[in-house]
This record gives C-alpha cells, sequence and structure tokens, in this order.
C-alpha cells in the first residue's frame, strides 16, 4: 500500500489549500506534516459530525485516543481503528482511514504525533460533553489552545525534528489560536444554527476580530522568525488567507471568494495554481 498517494490524494480532496503548501514539502517532512494533518481531520470530522450526539462523539473521540496511546512498533491499520468499526457507515472516510495517517508519519516522529493527537481528541471529547460551552474570554482561550493552539506546537517540533529550526512556542500557540478564531467568526452564523457559540457572552464580531488580530500578530512573529523554504510557505499560505479573511468580513463580505483565495496562494508561492 503506498501510503504518501493515498495521503496526498484524500489531502487534496479534503482541502486543496493545506495539500499546495504540504506537497512542496521536503521529503520526510512532507509524510510528517501529512500524517498530522488527516489524523486531526480525523477527529475533527468526528467532532464536527452533524449526526451523531455529544455523548457518542465523546466516547469516539476517547476510543480514538486510546488506540494512538496503545500504539506500538509494529501497530497495523486495524490497530488505529479498533472500536470505530460499528459506525464505520456514519464515519467520513478520513477518520476511518486514521490508521493510515498514523502509519504514513516517519517512525522517528511518529510518537509525537500520535500523542498530539490522542491529547487533541480527548480535548474535544471535554468540550463535546459540555457542548462547547463558552462564557469568557479563558474558556476561549482553552478551546482555542485544545483544537489549534497545540497544533502550533506540534508543527514546532516538527520543523525542529526536521532541520533543527528553533521557534517560540508562544508564537506557535497565538498562530493557532489566532486562525481558529478566524474560523470562528467566518462560521459563526452556522454554529449558531447547530446550537453551539464560540463567542464569550457579551461578545460580538468586533470583539473577535480584536482577538483574531491579536494572535495573528504573534503569527507574524513566528513566520518572520523562519528560515526562507518551504516551511515559511508553509505557514505563510495559511496566515495570509486569514488575515484577507479578517479584512473581507470587516467589509460586510462572509468569506473570501475563491478566486481571491487562489489569487493570495499564488502571491505567497509564487506559482500559478492551475500548474500545482
Amino acid at each position: 500500500m503506498d501510503l504518501r498517494k493515498g495521503a496526498l490524494d484524500v489531502l487534496k480532496e479534503t482541502s486543496r489549500t493545506f495539500y499546495i503548501p504540504i506537497s512542496r514539502l521536503p521529503e520526510g517532512l512532507l509524510e510528517a506534516v501529512s500524517s498530522a494533518y488527516l489524523c486531526m481531520r480525523a477527529i475533527d470530522e468526528i467532532e464536527d459530525h452533524p449526526d451523531l450526539d455529544n455523548s457518542l462523539k465523546a466516547q469516539l473521540l476517547r476510543t480514538v485516543s486510546l488506540n494512538l496511546q496503545g500504539s506500538i512498533e509494529g501497530s497495523t491499520l486495524s490497530d488505529f481503528a479498533h472500536g470505530l468499526q460499528p459506525y464505520q457507515n456514519s464515519l467520513a472516510e478520513v477518520t476511518m482511514r486514521v490508521g493510515e495517517w498514523a502509519l504514513l508519519a516517519p517512525p522517528s516522529i511518529a510518537p509525537r504525533i500520535w500523542d498530539a493527537t490522542a491529547a487533541m481528541a480527548d480535548r474535544m471529547a471535554h468540550w463535546a460533553e459540555c457542548n462547547w460551552q463558552i462564557e469568557t474570554e479563558a474558556d476561549l482561550n482553552r478551546y482555542t489552545f485544545s483544537v489549534a493552539g497545540a497544533v502550533g506546537l506540534l508543527l514546532s517540533d516538527l520543523w525542529a525534528w526536521h532541520d533543527g529550526t528553533q521557534t517560540n512556542r508562544m508564537h506557535a500557540i497565538g498562530f493557532g489560536r489566532g486562525l481558529q478564531a478566524v474560523n470562528i467568526l467566518r462560521n459563526h452564523k452556522d454554529d449558531l444554527a447547530r446550537g453551539a457559540d464560540f463567542f464569550p457572552n457579551g461578545w460580538g464580531a468586533d470583539d473577535m476580530q480584536k482577538f483574531a488580530r491579536y494572535n495573528l500578530a504573534l503569527a507574524d512573529a513566528y513566520t518572520k522568525a523562519l528560515p526562507p523554504g518551504p516551511t515559511l510557505d508553509f505557514c505563510r499560505i495559511p496566515l495570509t488567507l486569514a488575515y484577507g479573511t479578517l479584512n473581507a468580513m470587516a467589509l460586510g463580505e462572509a468569506k473570501l471568494s475563491r478566486s481571491r483565495v487562489i489569487a493570495l496562494i499564488e502571491q505567497v508561492i509564487g506559482t500559478n495554481m492551475n500548474a500545482v
């Protein structure tokens, strides 16, 4: 089984925005980042599933976490998906194939990716059980760390593992928080429609804009400290799109148009996306 090809195919179907910078990463780092992205996408699909109740979401997330915690050298695809089979008709393909994504990671860094995914799954289970109740800015900081700030920390570990690149970990957390805050702003109406509100009590769009921009300033500092190359490009793309989305929403637009997304990515990578 060609795990790399399968992962890139699913990645391209799932998120062309991230497929582009990931596909440009050097060998080894490409597999590690692809593994991390798809493992976390697998649990994200459980957290966001429209038809599962919160208690079942928490149960399935903890099942994935325990599978990852119990993994050893020689674990098989089925070991990572143990306990998910009864729900295979409901769960997304990317979730059921979590074993492929886990085993894609180079063995010397795989345990760090498994640990990060297991910890995130446990945190997601907590938030599902409390119905993502955000009342204060402290709650918002907790949630955005749980599902995004911790991803920034993992990426910092991947850069260091690959070539020794060192980064500011507080800036890494801000990077993740900032991107998640932009997602919260963009999806606010849809979230409210499904009964979830990630805005602290009394907050409006302007408050969330301020929160996002504060954290994206940390992301700016994070990226400016990276050496030129594919790692920097990888980080600059979501950051550029985050700022573009904030600016568009400040002008009353619901989100960035697809053409604007493409233009911004091409601006960062210096390549026509049709050629990618």
